[in-house]
């Protein structure tokens, strides 16, 4: 099990470094709408590797069987260190290369706020929103948990279905 996850694992780890690092680093071109959507993207074709990593585990070492528990197994481990690849490119990102992106994006938020007509005092909250969630990301404790909340959820998901379409007794 441990060659198979830690192929698929980091193979989805690179994938989504690489995307990481390229959305970013064109995320004042593109905009932040759209670097969200292409990240989220990313992070779905990464995790496809979930699936494949089960099936090629079930296929070579399985004898072409797995129940949905091993799947999930297999799953959740290569989930796991591609997110873990997620974590640690954005905290590099962030403190390394893009110190001022909470400063970026506050100023974004709040001309969203501004554009959707949003009232003074609902400007001022967005603001004040993100000067709070500026001093959460400068620490990189609470960084690293908010950003493991981004993909995690979306490789649980895609491993129960993997699991439950590819298990095979």
């Amino acid at each position: 099990m441990k060659k198979t996850v830690l192929t698929f694992g980091l193979l989805a780890g690179l994938v989504i470094m690489v995307m990481m690092f390229t959305t970013l680093l064109l995320s004042d071109r593109i905009g932040f709408g759209k670097g969200e959507i292409i990240g989220y993207t990313t992070i779905i074709l990464s995790f496809l590797l979930v699936f494949f990593g089960i099936r090629s585990y079930r296929e070579n070492i399985g004898g072409g069987t797995i129940t949905f528990g091993r799947a999930f197994a297999v799953g959740i481990l290569i989930t796991l260190i591609a997110t873990v690849f997620y974590v640690a490119t954005w905290e590099v990102m962030y403190f390394k290369f893009m110190p001022d992106f909470c400063d970026k994006y506050a100023a974004y938020a709040i001309e969203k706020a501004r554009a959707a007509g949003a009232s003074a005092q609902q400007i001022q909250a967005t603001a004040d929103e993100m000067k709070r969630f500026k001093v959460m990301l400068d620490n990189p404790f609470i960084n690293a948990a908010l950003t493991f909340t981004e993909p995690f959820p979306i490789g649980f998901i895609i491993t129960l279905i993997s699991s439950a379409v590819l298990r095979k007794k």
